[in-house]
Formats: structure tokens, C-alpha cells, sequence
């Protein structure tokens, strides 16, 4: 039911990333959709979320696909338009929604604070990676980063204007026999990124949305689904 990120965090840091399995909601969205704005009903999804360790806690975002970082607190306010969040205290946790795009989840290596962004290859080009890092305190290289799942470089075929906007980054791309078509790599362009801002351990990324129907939701493959959500806190000293 729940992924468990393989990184040595510090203890007072947990985190989740969930599967589609476990939940109440019907057919497109089995089992375990925790997205409200998909077409599910309300009242399943509120059950699933209920499931989720601190549910009463997590702070939910209105995702965009854009690079705006919002910051936890007590008493934030839900569904902020925003593609990630960041908290250095205990009693909030930061959570993002995917179904194919990448959730990155980050910890300072003492606990002194965590962050949760949405990197879809639009995320991605604007810097959303980049932002979170600059919004947390400490530099770069004091954090860790874990790829949760998101599809596969073997089913991301993308066209040419996904290539132009990584530029830096030509070798996460290969060429198909689709004129004009791509296979994008989005575990290797987040690798790239966050490498070149400093950030030197970075654990995940063996996971392929789109090609693990039982286990994992993908816009991408169904189209009407579910969404996965990626959840990391503090717990108290």
C-alpha cells in the first residue's frame, strides 16, 4: 500500500509515497485515489485519505505545474496553487499528487527540515526543483532527495519543444522512429538539475508509472485515474 523512500534520513524524518492500492474508490479510480479533482466521488476519497498516517495534518496543494513553493505552517491553508511546499516544523506535512510526474521529496541531513515537490517536465524546465531548495534553509549539498514513482523513460515519448526546454540535459533524450519524437528520461533530467545545484545524494527513481498498471496510477495509460500522493514530516524531537 505504501512505498517507503530507501534513503538514510534521519529518524525524526518520515515519509511515503502510496500506490494505487488499498482504498474504497470504484473503478477508474481503484482503489487508493486521493485526488478530489478527478471525477471520484468525494466522499471515497475522504475515506482514503483518512488512511494516510497524520491525515488531519497534511496540507494539500492546488498543483499547476509551475515552480511557486509554498511554506508549512500550523494552521496552513489547504489547497494553495503551488507545485511544492516546505516545513521545518513538527504537525504539518508536506504532500504532492502524481499520476506519471515526478514526486521529489527532500530532507536536510540533521531533520531540521523537509519538502515535497511536483516535477512534471514543465515543473521541471521552470525550476520547481531549484526553487524548493532555495526555499529550504541550509545550502544544497545539506540535503537529501528521493525520486518517487513516475513514468518510465521507455513509455515518456515526448516531442521536440520537451527536448528544447532541456537544452543542458541532450542525453536523457533518444530519439524514437516517430519523426520529431523523443523517449525522456525524467529521473536522469532531475538527477542533472539537482547535481548541478549542489545536491550530491540522491536516491529513487527504479519506479515506472505507466508500466505497473496493478501497483501504480498513469494519466498518461488510462487517462480518467486516480493520483498518488508523495508525503514526507517532522515528527517531534
Amino acid at each position: 500500500m505504501f512505498i517507503l523512500p530507501d534513503w538514510p534520513a534521519p529518524k525524526r524524518v518520515q515519509a511515503i509515497s502510496t500506490t494505487r492500492q488499498g482504498g474504497v474508490s470504484k473503478a477508474p479510480f481503484d482503489s487508493l485515489n486521493l485526488g478530489l479533482h478527478v471525477g471520484d466521488k468525494a466522499a471515497d476519497v475522504l475515506a482514503n485519505r483518512q488512511q494516510l498516517p497524520h491525515f488531519e495534518q497534511i496540507v494539500w496543494l492546488n498543483q499547476v505545474h509551475g515552480n511557486d513553493v509554498h511554506s508549512l505552517h500550523a494552521g496552513s491553508l489547504q489547497n494553495v496553487s503551488a507545485d511544492a511546499s516546505i516545513a521545518s516544523e513538527a504537525g504539518v506535512t508536506c504532500a504532492v499528487m502524481t499520476a506519471d510526474c515526478l514526486p521529489v521529496l527532500f530532507c536536510h541531513r540533521r531533520g531540521l527540515a523537509v519538502g515535497a515537490a511536483h516535477a512534471g517536465w514543465r515543473g521541471l524546465a521552470a525550476g520547481v526543483l531549484e526553487n524548493t531548495l532555495t526555499a529550504l534553509p541550509g545550502d544544497a549539498g545539506d540535503y537529501l532527495a528521493w525520486l518517487g514513482p513516475a513514468i518510465g523513460a521507455p513509455a515518456f515519448e515526448v516531442g521536440e519543444e520537451v527536448r528544447a526546454a532541456f537544452a543542458q540535459d541532450a542525453a536523457a533524450f533518444q530519439q524514437t522512429n516517430n519523426k520529431g519524437k523523443y523517449l525522456a528520461d525524467i529521473y536522469q533530467l532531475a538527477r542533472a538539475r539537482l547535481t548541478r545545484i549542489g545536491v550530491t545524494s540522491i536516491f529513487g527513481g527504479e519506479y515506472c508509472t505507466y508500466q505497473q498498471p496493478t501497483r501504480f496510477f498513469s494519466y498518461r495509460r488510462d487517462g480518467q485515474t486516480g493520483r498518488m500522493a508523495s508525503l514526507i514530516w517532522l515528527e517531534d524531537h
